[in-house]
């Protein structure tokens, strides 16, 4: 299975993949963007979309084994991840990480996000929420400057909104260490059915 825990900017994505790796380990490999070859000095879209399908494939490879990949620290939606080459022959579950606004921009505070990137890092948080129930809404935020390769037609202009299930985890009030231990419990429990996972093929 590929467990991707998605989320805005400064939700905790990397801190909290760092926490759950102990309590998944050996079954569940905790990976990012990055552990699949260079990040470019400027991502693209496409490249992420790429790279999500190495991901993908890696994952396919595991499952034969019996092991899973658990995939955080990037910005990667459902629905981006739903449309790669190679999801159709995993099965896919996804946890949005995220906080309250109050909360996101306190931990951008933090780390010195730079001020003229707020507003798009707060609106990208809104539309995850969204995302989250909703795969009509707003599509070209994941389809614009994509890769060619990307199977959009398996939910974009399809009929799936009663398939549409992922997981959504509040962190607003939690420490990194309950963050890590939430997500730990959540792919714990969606590898043995106990919370939404889009079944290889669940589209058709």
């Amino acid at each position: 299975m590929l467990l991707i825990v998605s989320g805005a900017s400064g939700v905790g994505k990397t801190t909290a993949r760092m926490n759950a790796a102990p309590l998944l380990r050996p079954q569940f490999e905790p990976v990012e963007l990055g552990s699949f070859g260079p990040v470019p000095a400027t991502p693209t879209v496409a490249w992420r979309q790429k790279t999500v399908e190495r991901i993908a494939q890696h994952a396919i490879e595991l499952d034969a084994d019996d092991r899973h990949v658990l995939l955080a620290g990037d910005p990667i939606p459902a629905g981006e991840a739903l449309a790669v080459p190679s999801a159709d022959r995993v099965d896919i579950a996804v946890c949005l990480l995220d906080l309250s606004e109050a909360e996101q921009n306190a931990r951008l505070d933090a780390r010195r996000d730079p001020p003229e990137m707020r507003h798009l890092h707060l609106a990208f948080a809104a539309w995850m929420r969204r995302h989250a129930v909703d795969p009509t809404h707003v599509t070209e935020a994941v389809t614009n400057d994509s890769w060619d390769r990307m199977q959009w037609d398996r939910w974009i202009g399809a009929d799936v909104s009663d398939r549409w299930a992922m997981t959504i985890i509040d962190g607003s009030g939690l420490s990194p260490e309950k963050t890590g231990a939430a997500i730990a419990q959540w792919a714990h429990a969606a590898t043995s059915g106990r919370a939404p996972v889009f079944r290889a093929g669940w589209f058709r």
